[in-house]
């Protein structure tokens, strides 16, 4: 009989670890064009970013330009080339992650909720939290959910999808996962560089594994999620 850290090692191995065969070659023409697109896109992406949070919290402004930073990292992830949403060994089939993807980003954020009770209790880093989630205290709540989520979303198809693909075979992970930490401290907040590191490295992993979006997306909102109802209170 199977114990049951025999099942979850497998699991996580699958998510994580264990690369599904695939081939996602392209021509040297279109991976130069992906290059080309991801930079383009990247640092208008990053500025936009980088302004969104520099506006006062409830101001309508915010909300416009956090959806037009969606639209940028989808518009640019499709513009670049191809993307796939990726499968996972489930049972000795390969499947679409689904439940898997979503009990890592579950698990991710009850991480960030323990984290974050340490934080609270540091008067700099608390400070710099407060100010990233005044931003969930202030305005429509179901507004401020969808674009919470809408941009987990829209960050994969960009980031474990266009960049990913265009960094080619020379360690993916770690080099988006350092871009995409790059690109999130254009806010100037320490903390945002420390959850997309971190987490980033996690969604980079779910990418190589499966070989596609869909399980990044599904850990990511899944995550983001958790934050939106559950880091406000802690630092109200």
């Amino acid at each position: 009989m199977v114990s049951w850290q025999t099942r979850m090692e497998s699991v996580v191995r699958s998510a994580l670890v264990d690369k599904v065969d695939r081939d996602h070659t392209e021509t040297d023409r279109a991976f130069l064009r992906r290059r080309i697109v991801v930079g383009i896109v990247l640092v208008v992406g990053a500025t936009l970013l980088g302004i969104s949070l520099s506006v006062k919290p409830g101001d309508p402004l915010f909300y416009t330009l956090t959806i037009a930073l969606a639209l940028v990292w989808i518009v640019g992830g499709f513009l670049s080339g191809p993307l796939h949403l990726g499968r996972i060994p489930f049972r000795g089939h390969l499947r679409r992650p689904i439940l898997t993807p979503i009990a890592i980003g579950l698990a991710a954020g009850a991480v960030f909720v323990l984290g974050a009770l340490i934080v609270r209790e540091i008067p700099p880093l608390r400070d710099f939290t407060a100010n990233v989630l005044d931003h969930a205290r202030v305005g429509p709540f179901a507004l401020i959910v969808f674009i919470t989520l809408f941009n987990g979303l829209a960050e994969e198809i960009f980031f474990r999808g266009a960049l990913f693909a265009a960094i080619g075979r020379g360690r993916p992970v770690l080099i988006s996962t350092i871009v995409y930490t790059i690109a999130t401290l254009a806010t100037g907040n320490p903390m945002l560089g420390f959850a997309a590191i971190t987490l980033g490295f996690v969604l980079g992993l779910e990418r190589r594994a499966s070989g596609g979006i869909l399980a990044p997306i599904l850990t990511h909102v899944s995550w983001s999620t958790v934050m939106v109802f559950a880091m406000p209170p802690l630092f109200a």
